[in-house]
């Protein structure tokens, strides 16, 4: 059987590693290896019977599949320099990373992994906290095939309802990742931008809700409900679902090679001002749908709702 490790234990890494552990435990294989910068977010994953590893290192020399859901470039530009300076083989080992990275990243990744025969695997996601929890996530996949025919079982029906797949080169699964997420951060700002007029109109929130997930979909009205119900703006000692400054550096990365291309994202523009700003008010422990809380005060109200944290 082939070993499988994890590295990154975010709300999303979690989620995900959590759903791969109890298929592999139903399936009567190895445990799933995991390693995070604070261990112990790995404890619930250990009650589901993961093992856990403190260097990423050791975890890369036991395991011939390694999956990594990180925060940024920066975090990923480490891991694959510890892994190929380790000294330990990497030959035929396959790195998946679930992460949304810049695509000159991923072509660095798979540079410093073909040297020492290891295959790079890009399969970022589509979908927030809660249909990771529920193993309903879109993995876009790319790679060489030989790697992405071993990882694909681990996926589908496991951590995801859907993969798409990109081909050969790597570095289009994070370019459709980046596109998918002009569309993602905007819809987050149109269903804020309707929730503010329904409340300052009188309409009220209720029925806009349920209009905005019977007439555009199960995800808008997932992201109605990060605001009607306060996860906007979640309790200080509690993870966001997905951190607003995650998103800002997703919007950062479209936006950077919309320019380098004469493309104009206006409205992300807008969208990602706003998380700026609603950053700078309520601090890092904000959803991604925090521009609600800014197209608030710019309609006078308050930037916390009635289910919010206040302060």
């Amino acid at each position: 059987m082939t070993q499988i490790g994890w590295y990154g234990l975010g709300s999303m890494g979690l989620a995900m590693a959590s759903n791969l552990q109890r298929h592999l435990a139903s399936k009567k294989a190895l445990s799933l290896l995991y390693s995070n910068r604070t261990l112990s977010r790995g404890a619930p994953l250990q009650a589901l019977g993961g093992v856990p590893e403190q260097s990423f290192d050791k975890l890369v020399s036991r395991c011939g599949v390694i999956f990594t859901m990180v925060a940024n470039d920066s975090v990923l530009q480490s891991l694959v320099s510890s892994a190929v300076e380790s000294g330990h083989s990497l030959k035929d080992k396959i790195f998946v990373d679930c992460s949304t990275v810049h695509p000159e990243t991923v072509s660095s990744a798979i540079a410093q992994l073909k040297g020492p025969g290891a295959s790079y695997v890009a399969a970022p996601v589509f979908g927030g906290n809660p249909i990771a929890v529920d193993g309903k996530l879109v993995f876009a996949i790319g790679g060489p095939k030989s790697a992405t025919d071993v990882v694909k079982p681990l996926i589908q029906d496991v951590m995801g309802r859907k993969v798409i797949e990109c081909g050969e080169d790597a570095t289009k699964s994070s370019l459709l990742k980046i596109a998918g997420n002009i569309v993602t951060v905007n819809m987050m700002e149109a269903v804020g931008e309707a929730q503010v007029f329904a409340e300052k109109t009188g309409l009220g929130t209720g029925p806009m809700e349920d209009l905005i997930g019977e007439a555009f979909g199960p995800v808008a009205g997932g992201y109605s409900k990060r605001l009607t119900t306060g996860a906007y703006a979640p309790p200080l000692d509690s993870h966001p679902g997905f951190g607003v400054s995650l998103a800002i550096k997703d919007a950062r990365h479209a936006m950077t090679m919309a320019q380098e291309r004469g493309v104009q994202l206006p409205g992300l523009e807008i969208a990602r001002a706003n998380m700026e700003a609603a950053r700078d008010f309520g601090g890092e422990c904000l959803d991604s749908s925090s521009m609600y809380g800014t197209l608030r005060q710019k309609a006078g109200l308050a930037f916390w709702n009635e289910k919010s944290r206040q302060s």
